[in-house]
């Protein structure tokens, strides 16, 4: 039997022994921090214990200074006998002209990885986090833990250190000339207010003070203090690039933003972000700010760990794209959501007009049945006939309840963006919101289904009467009243597709929206040579207007109808059990069977049990829709629920306290504390 060798610990046989190592055996000091380092790593499925060991990896430490010696030797060793450019330049940051590029890089490596210099130091730290999810528990130990770490180690960059010096200076100039790029592109510069027009632009100004930086530095070995001076001066200039950068962003609520121009913002945060920790190094007062070089310690561990991961890359550069399709929605919002027993009212009575239209839809497309029409033809008038629908509904500025979700999600999750505030979130607040929510969505839901009942019930007895047959009848209508059934069909289900449809819609109309405003459609309207000698400037003014304001809506509401016209066209097509439930069109559904059936003829029990179906339904609708409108609007504002573990307990003492309040506003809502 063959025994395996037992795997010894660099570390504790470098303190047996009384060994040192040495700054200048690099393979050696290496392996060292390899033996550190797995010390500290937690297993996969315990990564919870990851500040358990750290602690413990600290406490041996302090108990063995020899340690803490050779930890910081090592440390230096790797510094300063390897390339540090690649990293201070590239890791964490998107280096590629655009993101398709980028995609692309990413997605080959995949398969076949960069090759690496052994002098980089990438390749040194791949070696020390070589786990695939180093950064997990790295990120789990926190950035306080990590500068703490530092501090002990006494990790510092003075003129004792020139190598490390020249090498910042170098990374510093790198990053400086690719931010001055970045920002002469016309996505950018268009954008500046003209008090920084050249020669005050920011983003041109800071390269040539790196530049006097980097004389200075390299070349006349100027005293310090003339150094630290000019860093000074770079430090401001660099503020008021980052100032510009928010400043545009904050700006694109009203003018919109591009998936190019959000791009760029992020590369140019990202390197304005890595250069201010080369200013600290590169002014040699053995300072530096350990908060950021934490901060870069855990972005390049996680970069190293994720380079190649495509989530990752789609996940940072379109955040802020999303961001602002959510902010549009979430604006919009507001106005689903009702406060006090008038807005409640009102609520309820713009529903009921949606209803109403909801009516005609549904007569409309069960008469466009009768024309028997090719499959694709048949999902073009039902898409059509759905489409007109939701624009009058739109236009009458009345409410279709399963609209809401998509919207409320975005105004729910803009109560959690710090970014608005420098104050945390109030999630009693929150609470309140969510109440107001869903009483708001209760009332649209009354008011949809109080007239979509009798209202298509009188419809289909007007055809009855001019006509002298009832529209549908037979075994149609039993089909009517058999397809919104919970169990006895797949109506639940495809309550699902509808939710879906319902959020993909919302999204088409935020995106859609902010291209609007970002390509100032409107202004180039009024501009339009054909345009402009064909029609009046009042009239052109008013269509631009309406633009601007409908735009979004109008291509969200034709796309929300096209969806649901031709869902179940594809199902017959694909021959897949796929189709659509809307609550108000299987209400009316409902009503269009049992007249069809007629009252002699319905078993009510059955009756009970399909309209439930409408109203599970209904559920549906919204939890899909709502679910997957505020997981988006959460995610493209960087917020983690996890960070708010108590918000769940206060939303359930708040409900248990006050029921109602998710059903029916109170005249005085007293908001005492739980």
């Amino acid at each position: 039997m063959i025994r395996r060798k037992k795997k010894i610990n660099l570390v504790k046989d470098f303190l047996e022994k009384g060994r040192s190592v040495s700054i200048k055996d690099r393979e050696e000091a290496l392996n060292y921090l390899v033996a550190f380092i797995a010390m500290i790593r937690p297993n996969l499925p315990e990564l919870e214990k990851a500040n358990k060991k750290f602690a413990e990896a600290i406490r041996f430490m302090h108990q063995h200074p020899s340690v803490l010696n050779n930890l910081r030797v090592a440390i230096m060793a790797q510094l300063i006998n390897s390339n540090l450019v690649p990293m201070l330049t590239e890791s964490g940051i998107t280096v590629s002209r655009g993101a398709g590029r980028e995609l692309y890089a990413r997605l080959k490596h995949k398969f076949l990885p960069a090759a690496q210099d052994p002098n980089d130091f990438l390749y040194l730290l791949n070696r020390i986090f070589f786990k695939h999810n180093d950064y997990e528990w790295v990120e789990q130990i926190g950035r306080g833990k990590w500068v703490h770490f530092f501090e002990q180690i006494g990790l510092s960059f003075s003129g004792n250190e020139p190598a490390i010096i020249k090498q910042s200076v170098l990374s510093l100039q790198i990053l400086s000339a690719r931010v001055t790029h970045l920002g002469w592109e016309n996505e950018i510069s268009q954008h500046i207010p003209q008090q920084w027009q050249p020669p005050n632009y920011p983003f041109a100004v800071q390269q040539h003070l790196v530049y006097q930086i980097k004389e200075m530095v390299l070349r006349h070995n100027k005293h310090p203090e003339a150094v630290r001076e000019l860093v000074k001066e770079l430090m401001a200039v660099l503020e008021q690039c980052a100032g510009l950068v928010q400043q545009i962003r904050n700006e694109t609520a009203d003018k919109g933003t591009s998936l190019s121009q959000t791009f760029i913002l992020f590369q140019i945060e990202q390197k304005l972000n890595r250069m201010y920790l080369l200013l600290d190094i590169a002014d040699a007062d053995e300072k530096i700010n350990l908060s950021r070089f934490a901060n870069l310690f855990i972005t390049v561990v996680r970069n190293e760990n994720r380079k190649n991961s495509i989530r990752e890359f789609l996940s940072q550069t379109t955040n802020y794209l999303a961001y602002q399709i959510a902010e549009h929605k979430g604006k919009k919002g507001n106005k689903y959501i009702t406060a006090s027993p008038f807005e409640y009212f009102q609520m309820i009575w713009s529903a009921m007009w949606g209803g109403l239209i909801v009516c005609f839809v549904a007569v409309f497309k069960n008469l466009l049945t009768l024309l028997h029409l090719a499959p694709f033809w048949s999902g073009f008038v039902y898409s059509v006939n759905y489409s007109l629908g939701f624009v009058a509904i739109e236009e009458t500025k009345s409410t279709l309840a399963t609209k809401q979700p998509a919207f409320t999600a975005s105004a729910v999750a803009s109560s959690l963006d710090a970014r608005k505030s420098d104050e945390p979130p109030n999630l009693y607040n929150l609470a309140v919101t969510v109440s107001k929510v869903s009483r708001s969505q209760i009332a649209s839901f009354i008011g949809n289904l109080i007239i979509v009942f009798p209202g298509t019930w009188l419809l289909a007895w007007l055809y009855d009467w001019v006509f002298g047959h009832s529209l549908v009848q037979g075994e149609e209508a039993v089909q009517l009243l058999q397809d919104q059934h919970p169990w006895q069909s797949l109506s639940l289900l495809y309550a699902c597709n509808t939710g879906f449809f319902l959020f993909l819609s919302g999204i088409i109309a935020g995106y859609v929206q902010n291209k609007i405003n970002y390509g100032r459609i409107g202004k180039r309207l009024t501009e339009h040579p054909i345009l402009r000698l064909s029609l009046s400037q009042n009239r052109l003014q008013r269509i631009s207007d309406y633009v601007n304001r409908n735009g979004g809506s109008l291509a969200g509401n034709i796309s929300l109808g096209f969806f649901l016209g031709f869902a179940g066209i594809a199902g017959k097509i694909f021959g897949i059990p796929f189709d659509i439930r809307h609550i108000t069109i299987s209400a009316a559904n409902i009503s269009l069977g049992a007249y069809g059936v007629g009252w002699d003829h319905i078993n009510y029990r059955y009756l009970a049990n399909v309209f439930m179906g409408v109203l599970g339904i209904g559920f549906l609708n919204f939890l899909v829709s709502f679910s997957l409108a505020f997981f988006v609007a959460v995610r493209s504002r960087g917020i983690r629920l996890k960070d708010y573990p108590g918000f769940v307990r206060i939303l359930w003492k708040y409900f248990y306290k006050y029921p109602l309040d998710f059903v029916r506003p109170r005249n005085r809502l007293k908001r005492t504390e739980l």
